[in-house]
């Protein structure tokens, strides 16, 4: 592929500058402004999230939670791919699954007006509902069903096996499009987890 000048002349930030650029950002309270941030694409940086939330930088694991935590805060996604941003700087990561793992979640209410509010590795919190949707994926080998839940800006979070075994608890059989499913509410939102009639 060819290099635009700009991408020529440029030098791919170290985790440290992202660092130092992501604690500079992250000043003020809340989450950086990632969404209005479009610098110029500086290559792509030696750093891959895993499948099990693990941060990689050069093949070692980044072992400094508040580190992760900080590049956590700068991730964004567009058109199907990982970036760092930072006002002045965007570099590419892989991203084995989905950035984030919700670890844990607690029940508010019950029944079609409980409300699931999910934990992820990172610290990040989000109520499953029409802005936070949950969706199931089925693995087309193994019929090994996989969870997730949006968290932000199109970031999603795989849901731990413990998570689900304790989500599948709350399931109860709803009429949804046209089809008898066996889901989960919250936030108003029925989420289907699987047919019915495949559960016999």
């Amino acid at each position: 592929m060819t290099k635009t000048p700009d991408e020529q002349n440029s030098v791919t930030p170290s985790a440290d500058t992202l660092a130092q650029a992501a604690s500079a950002a992250a000043k003020g309270k809340g989450l950086p402004p990632v969404h209005l941030w479009n610098p110029a694409f500086c290559g792509d940086l030696d750093m891959r999230i895993a499948r099990d939330g693990t941060w990689f930088y050069q093949g070692t694991p980044i072992g400094r939670p508040a580190l992760v935590r900080l590049f956590s805060t700068i991730l964004k996604l567009e058109d199907g791919k990982y970036f760092l941003v930072t006002p002045v700087e965007k570099v590419g990561i892989t991203v084995d699954d989905a950035p984030f793992v919700a670890v844990d979640f607690r029940v508010e209410g019950c029944g079609r007006d409980q409300r699931l509010v999910f934990v992820t590795n990172v610290g990040d919190e989000a109520v499953a509902g029409a802005d936070h949707p949950m969706r199931v994926t089925r693995d087309p080998t193994s019929g090994e069903p996989a969870p997730y839940v949006m968290i932000r800006n199109g970031l999603e979070a795989l849901i731990d096996r413990k998570s689900f075994y304790r989500l599948v608890e709350l399931c109860s059989h709803e009429q949804h499009a046209g089809a008898h499913w066996f889901g989960l509410w919250s936030g108003g939102v029925f989420f289907p987890v699987i047919a019915s009639e495949e559960l016999g």
